[in-house]
């Protein structure tokens, strides 16, 4: 296994992760950089490549055994975190509606992809036709490898995504069907808006990740019904308004985006940011209309199809204009949107109330406003920001929120709830209906509400009150902000709202505020049964009623939910001839799926001891004991683990403890049967495994625990099937850490780590670990960690394994910052302070940034400078890197090749071209011009590489010709390293060209990364050149600090700081004029003037020990000879390092005519190959060359 590419047997494939394309293949990988690709892999004839872009031909070579090429051409320009490949014995399915589309997947799955992606070419029509326009690559492909083999459920790439294979299901399985729906849709999306549409900036990623999601929504609306997308929407919103309360969560700031170096897309905070950069989307398009909003879309694909000056890149800025261009919204209401919900963090929270006033026939409503974040912070974000204007007592959001109020005489919307205004705010809504006239006549027919159709409110009393003709009342019904809405009206108006308003989010609401009340009713018990039994109504609704009626089952009600939860059950699904259950038959979907949640919101209900009353402990094992799933067309596996996972909500007391060696017996069934015949991704060993965990865990006063844990322990077994793995050790994980603590726990979890062969494998644990740790830090009382451990945790951050897998590498570090006592993000961790003088690293990734973690807790030092090596007068000094490559020239091999050539597009950064000047090479006496440029292609280079021998060990070695070298970037720890030889350089006659050989090594190499030195030779510079040394000028400074410019703003920066120390400083004298008599205002001031003088004596010391660091630097540096200045090129030559790598000669040198350019002429860097290695060798060939202009 190599970082970002992965071989497991004769299938191979890539992950792109964050920022590990650069260890497979040479790159430039910043998201910034984007070219198009021309890409030739070679395999076995009987395997198959897939890679991005249109397949052009496919080439059977005549070696013996015979080896297949594929040549792909993508002509889109990507960065290299969207190229992708997956080669395998892969089963080809052409879609039978869209020629562009093909699926692939092993053969024991193909029966499964048939019915899978049956739908997805309605997805990929819908996008087209929504988007007006065609899809932006030649082709799509979609392939599914086995899950073991994926570090996520999906990786996208340009025109190709791979899936894990648990996605799949056949024409039996119900319950996959509707996510595995969504995710390939999502997927769709995303090559739209993320990989053919790129983010200007990292502070622009939530726009591209929230269209996409846009797009999927629009498709669940479509195709899934509108319910199902409202209720989606709505659940989303309410998890975003819990956690949006610091500034981890905050869309488009520096903090956010760029220093959380692309974590924030990981875990729960990434998936609240995507549900909130839906959210922020789906309220502009309620602002201005879904046709405008519609357009807005078109013309970003427009404008990135265009022929002319394709644009291909999206920011903040730019969606802004067009929302006001387009949209027709208006600039003051842009400006005050977008840094309120976009550049801070934080939901309005509303909590409202209301009276009816008889007499002026109105509505009184009270209202007060709150933000879920603290208010202090959100206002320092909004201060920071210019564009923002914040008022001292008017802190809100902007916009205006609908009231609805449901009357006698219908319906009537009222805008008149401004999200901005003070604290506590009192409207007046005027009311339609008159009391005592037409308190009884049939009222008119109500609106559309904007989910489904209202039916006609009925003609019987039922208002909350005689003296009031409300039915009930609705804050933001259309969902038009992402707000959190507490409304307290009484209990009738309540059940009115979940009788009769048919939209699924004003059910749900009505549902929460029933379950929720202190004092419950028999009415709020049969209005929960009524909608439970109401088959017409959204079946996610019911299941939510169907959890309210057992948690509102109590001693007060006589355990009515219960009754009435066992009741229902027992209509659908008993014969009430024989008093048992029917035979399965689970053609009616939304009916399975109420039905299938019943038993274990009944294994929830709890009696007056605590514990689950003797009825529900029997109807559960009841069920168990009758299954019978013959002559059912559809499978049982998903309906059997819910029952099984039904017991372990179970809670036994003295009545029902005999009941429990009957439902192990079934258990321990179920697990030899799945064992046998496995079921669907080993869903049902799982259930199983999980409930035993549970049951041990609430009974250990009476099992020992030590016997579950080795009756679990085999399940462990590498040959099972890995969820089944996996979740035998998340059980083992628990009940170590409920035995023996945390501590013991957080080893066990590295031991498991280090067995875990798979990725995947590795990131759940790691997510199990992280919730381990959280529930000690939530607990009375918290155990400490040992020193040992800890250790261990930082190695384990600091190896190869976290290396390779990014996303455990995250979870590790959330980890620590969870046992530190701080939130499980990066965001507000001090960034590593880096000094300006020395080498800049910028491919360090493997650095230890714990110390200033565990030692500072100061917030984050401003980020430094974009380009640290722009110096004063133009002078370009280039980055080294402090990694020195590992150079190998291996033989010719008749084995699998990999080409990829990679075309420079138009659309390049302006970075690159800035980089693309014309810097003249000194090489041996021959010069060469600058590079020259295509409008049509551009500068081409074909990478081909090897496939690996196992076991080979070949001498590090470089030959000493004219050789430019190019340092690869990869990361510390990573294992493929690169670099160029063999140069040879056309004729002048000739068009220029360049044809480089490139061996990479991917053998274990011991590096050693190079100390941050002020004093080590890399890169010399100085900073004061007289008329005379212009002339003839050499770098002599090893430093690569601040400009002169940078200089001067310090020095202004540190004199307006002394003047405002000054009047502070005077201010507080005549403060303190009328307390010189205080005899507790003298001894503070005495108290403060001895700490000042003990400061001034620790600064003294300090300044002794610098200067006397400072001698010996010069003394360092009066060792160095320099040339004579009558010399026209000065030459440096590096010394050599003891204990480091070999630098054999490296010259910098400058022309009197052009003293701004920096010339390397020459560098050569030597390693020891490390012997007894045995591992994937690559050999690259990478060629230049540039086409005539014509």
């Amino acid at each position: 296994m190599e970082t970002g590419i992965h071989f497991d047997d004769n299938v191979v494939h890539t992950d792109n992760q964050i920022r590990r394309a650069r260890c497979w293949f040479p790159c430039i990988d910043d998201n910034n950089q984007r070219c198009c690709y021309d890409l030739e892999f070679t395999v076995a004839h009987n395997l198959v490549a897939v890679s991005n872009g249109s397949l052009l031909c496919q080439v059977l070579s005549k070696d013996d055994p015979p080896r297949k090429t594929y040549v792909y051409r993508l002509d889109v320009p990507v960065t290299a975190q969207w190229i992708s490949l997956a080669v395998g014995p892969f089963e080809i399915f052409p879609d039978r509606h869209n020629g562009f589309i093909s699926h692939m997947c092993l053969q024991p799955n193909l029966p499964k992809l048939h019915n899978t992606v049956e739908f997805f070419h309605s997805a990929f029509s819908e996008y087209e036709q929504y988007l007006d326009a065609k899809f932006p690559f030649g082709s799509y492909k979609q392939v599914f490898l086995s899950p073991e083999m994926t570090v996520s459920s999906s990786t996208f790439g340009a025109s190709l995504s791979i899936f894990s294979s648990q996605v799949l299901f056949d024409e039996k399985v119900i319950d996959q069907t509707i996510d595995t729906c969504i995710k390939l849709a999502f997927a769709l999306a995303r090559q739209w808006f993320g990989v053919y549409i790129t983010p200007e900036a990292p502070n622009d990623e939530w726009l591209l990740d929230g269209l996409a999601g846009f797009l999927t929504d629009l498709f669940i609306k479509k195709f899934l019904g509108n319910n199902e997308a409202r209720y989606r929407r709505y659940k989303a919103n309410c998890a975003v308004c819990k956690a949006d309360d610091n500034g981890a969560t905050a869309l488009s700031s520096s903090f956010a985006c760029k220093d959380l170096y692309g974590t924030h897309s990981i875990g729960l905070y990434g998936k609240i940011r995507s549900w909130k950069s839906v959210a922020i989307l789906q309220m502009l398009e309620k602002q201005m209309g879904p046709d405008f909003f519609k357009k807005i879309l078109q013309a970003i694909i427009s404008r990135a199809q265009s022929t002319a000056s394709p644009v291909r890149s999206l920011s903040t800025k730019e969606f802004r204009h067009f929302a006001n261009k387009i949209g027709n919204l208006e600039r003051p209401f842009l400006k005050e949107f977008f840094p309120r919900w976009v550049g801070s963090y934080g939901c309005p929270v509303l909590r409202m109330g209301f009276s009816y006033n008889k007499r002026k026939n109105i509505i009184e409503l009270a209202v007060l406003r709150e933000c879920t974040a603290t208010l202090d912070s959100s206002v320092s974000v909004l201060n920071a920001n210019p564009d923002s204007e914040n008022r001292d007592g008017d802190f809100g959001w902007p916009g205006v929120m609908t009231v609805r109020v449901y009357e006698l005489d219908g319906m009537s919307d009222h805008p008149d709830l401004p999200l901005a205004g003070d604290s506590w705010q009192l409207l007046e809504i005027a009311c339609h209906s008159k009391l005592a006239a037409r308190r009884y006549q049939k009222p008119k027919k109500g609106k559309p509400d904007g989910s489904d159709d209202n039916g006609d409110v009925p003609t019987i009393d039922i208002r909350s009150s005689v003296d009031s003709p409300l039915l009930w009342i609705r804050a933001d019904p259309e969902m038009e902000y992402l707000a959190e809405i507490h409304f307290n009206q009484p209990v009738q108006m309540w059940i009115n709202q979940l009788e009769k308003d048919e939209d699924v989010v004003a059910q749900s609401q009505a549902i929460t505020a029933l379950e929720s009340l202190p004092e419950l009713s028999f009415s709020v018990v049969k209005a929960l049964n009524d909608f439970l039994i109401d088959s017409k109504a959204f079946w996610r609704v019911r299941i939510e009623a169907a959890f309210a009626l057992a948690s509102t089952s109590s001693e007060e009600t006589d355990l009515a939910g219960l009754q009435h939860l066992m009741k229902f059950y027992k209509s659908r699904r008993f014969d009430a001839d024989i008093g048992l259950p029917k035979p399965n038959d689970f053609r009616d979907f939304p009916e399975y799926f109420v039905l299938e949640a019943i038993p274990r919101a009944i294994a929830m209900i709890r009696a007056a001891d605590r514990k689950s009353p003797r009825e529900a402990v029997e109807f559960v094992l009841q069920l168990l004991k009758y299954n019978d799933n013959n002559g059912n067309h559809y499978s049982d596996v998903f309906w059997l683990a819910a029952l099984v996972q039904s017991v372990g909500e179970l809670e036994f007391g003295q009545q029902s403890i005999f009941f429990l060696s009957s439902l192990l017996k079934r258990i321990d069934g179920l697990l030899h049967f799945d064992r046998l015949m496995p079921s669907y991704n080993g869903i049902l060993t799982i259930s199983c495994i999980r409930t035993l965990a549970q049951i041990a865990l609430k009974l250990s006063g009476f099992i020992r625990l030590d016997h579950v844990f080795e009756l679990i322990k085999p399940f462990r077994d590498f040959k099972t099937i890995w969820r089944v793995r996996i979740e035998a050790s998340r059980a083992l994980l628990d009940l170590e850490f409920h035995c023996n603590g945390i501590d013991a726990a957080l080893l066990l979890f590295i031991k498991y780590i280090e067995e875990e062969p798979s990725l995947r494998g590795q990131v759940k644990l790691g997510v199990h670990a992280m919730r381990l740790c959280q529930m000690r830090v939530g607990s009375v009382c918290s155990e400490d960690i040992k020193a040992t451990t800890f250790v261990a945790l930082l190695q384990l951050l600091e190896s190869h394994t976290a290396f390779n897998n990014v996303f455990l590498r995250h979870y590790l570090f959330c980890i620590i910052q969870v046992l530190a006592g701080r939130s499980p993000t990066l965001y507000g961790v001090p960034k590593d302070r880096i000094p300006r003088t020395g080498v800049v690293d910028i491919c360090n990734e493997q650095k230890n940034t714990f110390a200033a973690l565990v030692t500072d807790a100061r917030p984050p030092p401003q980020p430094p400078v974009d380009n640290p090596n722009l110096l004063h007068d133009n002078l370009v000094i280039p980055e080294v890197s402090k990694e020195v490559d590992t150079i190998s020239n291996s033989h010719e091999r008749k084995t699998a090749v990999v080409k990829i050539r990679v075309k420079q597009s138009a659309t390049t950064s302006k970075a690159e071209e800035a980089d693309n000047g014309t810097v003249e090479r000194s090489q041996g006496g021959e010069r060469s011009q600058g590079r020259h440029h295509d409008a049509d292609r551009g500068a081409t280079s074909s990478v081909s590489v090897d496939a690996p021998q196992r076991n080979s060990a070949e001498a590090v070695s470089i030959n000493n010709q004219n050789i430019e070298e190019v340092n690869s970037f990869h990361d510390h720890g990573s294992r493929i390293t690169a670099s160029i030889g063999s140069a040879k350089i056309a004729s002048e006659g000739d068009n220029f060209g360049k044809e480089l050989q490139c061996t990479a090594d991917s053998g274990n190499v011991s590096v050693h990364p190079q100390p941050d030195d002020p004093a080590s030779p890399s890169i010399i510079q100085d900073n004061y050149i007289d008329d005379e040394a212009q002339k003839y000028a050499s770098l002599q400074t090893l430093s690569i600090g601040c400009s002169l410019g940078t200089v001067d703003s310090q020095f202004r920066g540190k004199e307006k700081r002394k003047k405002k120390k000054d009047k502070e400083k005077k201010r507080k004298r005549e403060d303190h004029k009328g307390d010189r008599d205080d005899l507790e205002y003298l001894e503070r001031k005495r108290l403060k003037k001895e700490k000042k003088q003990k400061e001034k004596e620790m600064a003294k010391l300090g300044s002794d020990v610098k200067e006397q660091k400072g001698k010996e630097n010069a003394k360092l540096a009066s060792d160095v000879k320099a040339p004579s200045a009558g010399k026209k090129e000065q030459t440096t030559s590096l010394t050599e390092l003891p204990g480091k790598e070999e630098l054999n000669s490296e010259i910098v040198q400058l022309k009197p005519s052009e003293p701004s350019k920096a010339v390397i002429a020459k560098s050569e860097t030597t390693t020891k190959p490390t012997e007894g290695t045995s591992a994937p060798r690559f050999r690259i060939k990478i060629k230049n060359k540039t086409l005539n202009k014509s």
